[in-house]
This record gives structure tokens, sequence and C-alpha cells, in this order.
């Protein structure tokens, strides 16, 4: 138990055992006062009954107190929110909705303290114990699993939340340079030879590994085989010169830097920088791979840090129409249904959306594609060659 949670117990304790006292004080006095009235109504005491007022009033103030005492503020709460790089416009808005609503429910001052970066990085902080997160939004559900195989989540997690854990999702874009002059229009042109593609490090970043499973897909789960889908992989990587490391390394390389022909980002971001005045073309394929972003505690902090209750109502606040407004207002696409049928009017379709699943599920995607000389390893040394 924490000293927090032994200060609250302890102060909850003595506090029910002076109300004990007191109303046994006061039962007493009730007994006395009706006593003393017989007397005084026989003219034997007038000095009783005023002490017994004073008494009275006393032990009216002592109650006064210890009801005071139980709605009083309680101690100040601090959360750590461990996140993906592209998601701080958004918990920007959310979290200060959240404290707000805390602090007028509970009477209680929240504090939640955020970083960002790429996903992959971020998960190696909370399981070095670099960060001890609270709460972790990343970018993929296999970096809630690589924490929970560390021991700080415990097994089952995405069945305790709503959407199996998902709280954002978004689906993957293809920016090209104003008028397009590569001619990029689908997920098979960016193997052509002349053609620079921006695109982030899977060993660090979430949206590498939607990129990796999105260009994969695109011909395995189309009507090619695996030799197919490997060769066309392999080309691709090829025009990759520099792996940033996370989503938004990739944006300013294209955006700002004006590096490369081809960007390949979340939907979301890339709406965001054209409402932002960066109004390049870009194309949302209609083969494409929902991209979905988990939330979870890490159970063994918050126990540790005894701030479960807050951290558990602060993931479910992010699932509220409120929460899900904001991150619709940044071009995510919604898990709230209200606010997915708000929306959907202003989302292009998807004519064929894969999900993980329909790639074997996350073990079997790490262990096949991600982990050490797998196909990744083996794709980014034949793009060196």
């Amino acid at each position: 138990m924490s000293k927090v949670q032994q200060y609250t117990h302890l102060s909850k304790l003595l506090t029910e055992r002076m109300q004990s006292y007191v109303m046994k004080a006061w039962q007493s006095i009730q007994l006395s006062y009706q006593h003393t009235i017989r007397n005084w109504l026989n003219k034997r005491t007038v000095q009783s009954f005023v002490s017994l007022f004073l008494i009275g009033t006393f032990l009216s103030i002592a109650v006064a107190s210890c009801s005071g005492s139980s709605s009083a503020s309680k101690n100040d709460v601090k959360l750590k929110l461990v996140s993906f790089s592209v998601t701080k416009a958004a918990h920007d808005q959310i979290i200060p909705k959240f404290v707000e609503s805390w602090k007028k429910e509970h009477n209680q001052n929240v504090t939640i303290e955020a970083t960002y970066g790429g996903s992959g990085a971020q998960t190696a902080t909370v399981i070095d114990g670099s960060q001890e997160a609270d709460i972790v939004h990343l970018a993929l559900p296999l970096d809630v699993i690589k924490i929970q195989q560390a021991g700080l989540i415990k097994s089952g997690w995405e069945t305790r939340y709503p959407r199996n854990g998902i709280v954002s999702k978004s689906v993957a874009a293809i920016v090209t340079r104003e008028g397009n002059p590569k001619n990029i229009k689908t997920w098979s042109d960016l193997a052509k030879d002349d053609v620079k593609i921006i695109a982030a490090n899977p060993k660090t970043s979430g949206i590498a590994i939607w990129e990796f499973l999105a260009f994969w897909s695109s011909v395995s789960l189309t009507g090619g085989d695996e030799t197919a889908a490997l060769d066309y992989v392999t080309k691709v990587y090829k025009n990759i010169p520099v792996l940033t490391k996370d989503a938004r390394e990739a944006s300013d390389s294209f955006f700002q830097k004006g590096e490369g022909d081809v960007l390949i980002n979340y939907e979301n971001e890339v709406i965001l920088a054209q409402i932002g005045g960066l109004k390049l073309p870009y194309v949302v394929p209609q083969v494409n791979i929902s991209i979905d972003n988990p939330v979870a505690l890490v159970d063994k902090n918050v126990d540790k840090h005894g701030t479960r209750e807050v951290a558990q109502a602060f993931v479910n606040f992010l699932y509220s129409t409120e929460a899900q407004r904001e991150f619709a207002k940044l071009q995510y696409r919604p898990v709230n249904p209200t606010v997915t049928q708000e929306v959907a009017s202003k989302q292009p379709p998807i004519k064929t959306l894969f999900t993980s699943q329909d790639l074997g599920g996350w073990e079997l995607i790490q262990k096949k594609f991600f982990e050490d000389g797998a196909i990744f390893d083996k794709v980014q040394a034949a793009s060196k060659a």
C-alpha cells in the first residue's frame, strides 16, 4: 500500500471513530437533557440547563467539523501518459476537459504529464522503467503486447476496455508533390525506379509498421503470393533513402525540408497538414489497412502509484463523445458510434479495408515480419545491397 493510500485509510478510520464518539456523547447528552429539563421544570436548577446548552453547542461544532472534513479536497493526483508522436494535438484538447470534469465531480486536482515520440521508442522506455507510465496510448496493439510481455500489463488487457482497447483509428495516405510529377496513384506506383519515398523506421515507429503491412497486404491479400509481396516490398524500400524515427519527423522532412517525392503517413496527419496550409495532393488508397491505436493502463505502475481509479477514469473519458469529437476534429476516424455517424460523410470510404487479423494477428506479425532476422530485416538488407 502506498503512503497516499495509507494516509487516506488512516484519515478515514480516525474520522469514523470521531463520528462514533460524538454520536455516543450526543446520545448521552440527550438523556441528560431530558432529565435536566424535568429538573428545570420543577425549578430545581437552572445551572444544569445552561451547562448542558454549552456542551451541546460544542458538540454540534464538532459534528460539523467532522462532516466538513469528509468533503474537503482530496490529495492531488499526478498521472503519467506515454503516447505516440501525432496524438499530442488531440491530448492537448482532451486532457484539460478531463481535469475540469474530475475536479467538478470529485473535488480533486489531477495533473497529467504527457510525453510523445515514436511508438516503438516510447514502448521501450516504459519497459525499461525510464518512463513509469500510468497510461499508454500507442500506435499499434503490438506495442502494448510488448509491455504486457515485460510483466507491466496484465494479460487480457484488451478485454477490459471498449472496442478491444482501440481508442483512435486512421488509414494510410500517399502524399505527392504539387502536380504529382511522378504520377503516383496506387501502392504499386511506389516501386517505380525514379521515386524517392519518405517513410519511418519500423524499429522505432508505429506508423512504419502500419506502412509495411499496407505495402505487403496490397499484394498478398489481393491475389498475389508471398514471393510477389516480398519482391514488391523490397523495391519500395530501395526507394526510401533514410528511415525517420517517427511519423512527425517524416512529415517534417517532407513538408518543411522538401525531401522526397512521396510521403506515406497517417490520413489524419496529412489532412491536418492541409488544414495548416500545406496543400499538397494526396490519395487514400482504396486498398488500405485499418490503423488501430490502443490505450491501456500499465497495471504495475498504477498500483505502485495508487492512481488506478483516476487513470481508469481518464481512459474511459477518451471513449466519451466529448473526447472522440476532439479526435475527429484532428481527422482521426473515431470509435464512438455517435461521433462516427457525425463525421461519416466527411471521411472517404475505403473499398477494401484490411485489419491485422487478416494478416494472422499480432503474434504472427511480430514473429514473421519484425523480429531480428525476420522479413523486414531481410528486405532492408536487400534494399541496401
